[in-house]
């Protein structure tokens, strides 16, 4: 059996820094070293109008906003399979098959479904669409036999919930379906980057991100405004790291290179830790340095984004037949799952056969 990538991204908006530090980044690492034998990456739709059901047209137009994104980062579909959720039917077919081998208090139990119900305040009024999220992703994974799964901590409770349903599935009919894997982020801080707030988590709702489409000027604005240590007052203060976004951001994206480039006095971050702990340097100079490395990293992204916009068309049909041949791997794989659970009626022709003498002697 191969290696075979695939994630995927809700198509609410804009992807941000959090969406790149916990998968886009490493998504294009693992397609251009080529260590795989198929890489899939999907937009999400209907997953987003689980909890946009009321405004579809949001959901509509982010579609194009995350296929640039994924375009612009480096993502390129002679390599990797792009495509859109809702155009796949067997996904539905899959989602209902495995809804019978999940109990409602497991998926109650799934700490990120409890973590994003509560984010969006759903109270008693969850949507069911929502609510069997875990069981939808499942179906997502398993139908293109996914081995691995680029995504960042939180997600990691959805992969295990995944796993079991595979075993479930397996144990019942029989060993037809992967168990896949996840590849986290290779950095700490790249795990659940914050807000630049310093709130725990970086989100379109709080207002606290850093978009890759933003534009210089917009950027230069986020980072001038982020939480630091509210105890450094002055430069001459001590400073803390724990809790300080910049360094975050530091730690998520910061090389040895960049001291090269953009700051000598010091080797690499570590040194600047240090001195940044016993005081003389201030948060503004640190934040210069950190937009500095921004800029490097997402300049190309900006260039590479405003080329794909200028043909959009072009961009839906890089979808259209990403989707064609997402729906004919995941066709292969329904048909095996129908014959393990012995639904293949009109393949099955013993059965066919052994009805035809039971009803005729």
């Amino acid at each position: 059996m191969g290696k075979i990538i695939l994630t995927g991204d809700r198509p609410t908006g804009r992807l941000h820094l959090g969406h790149y530090v916990g998968s886009l980044r490493r998504r294009v690492e693992i397609q251009n070293k080529g260590d795989y034998d198929k890489m899939f990456v999907f937009i999400a739709d209907v997953q987003a109008l689980t909890d946009n059901f009321d405004n579809p047209e949001k959901v509509r137009q982010n579609v194009v906003e995350v296929a640039l994104d994924y375009l612009s980062v480096g993502l390129d579909p002679s390599k990797t399979t792009i495509f859109i959720q809702s155009r796949i039917g067997e996904l539905s077919e899959l989602t209902q098959y495995y809804m019978n081998l999940v109990t409602v208090s497991r998926v109650q139990r799934n700490p990120t479904v409890k973590t994003e119900i509560g984010l969006r305040g759903f109270g008693e009024s969850i949507p069911v669409g929502f609510f069997t999220y875990p069981i939808s992703q499942a179906a997502d994974i398993t139908a293109f036999g996914a081995t691995h799964v680029p995504a960042g901590e939180d997600q990691k409770p959805m992969i295990e919930q995944c796993v079991e349903i595979v075993r479930s599935f397996n144990r019942i009919y029989g060993e037809t379906l992967v168990e896949p894997s996840i590849i986290l982020p290779d950095r700490q801080a790249c795990m659940r980057l914050p807000g630049t707030d310093g709130k725990a988590k970086m989100s379109k709702s709080l207002g606290n991100c850093i978009y890759l489409a933003d534009d210089a000027q917009t950027m230069h604005k986020s980072v001038m405004s982020m939480y630091t240590d509210p105890l450094h007052l002055q430069v001459s203060d001590p400073g803390h790291i724990e809790g300080n976004t910049v360094f975050t951001y530091l730690d998520a994206f910061c090389s040895d290179e960049d001291f090269g480039l953009f700051w000598p006095d010091f080797s690499n971050l570590d040194e600047l830790k240090e001195a940044y702990k016993k005081g003389g340097i201030g948060d503004v100079k640190i934040k210069k340095f950190l937009e500095k490395i921004l800029n490097k990293e997402l300049e190309p992204i900006r260039a590479r984004r405003k080329e794909f916009e200028k043909d959009i068309p072009g961009v839906y049909e890089i979808l259209r037949k990403g989707s064609e041949a997402a729906e004919e791997a995941a066709a292969q794989t329904m048909s095996k799952v129908k014959k393990a659970m012995r639904i293949d009626y009109f393949d099955d022709k013993e059965l066919i056969e052994e009805q035809q003498k039971r009803y005729n002697g």
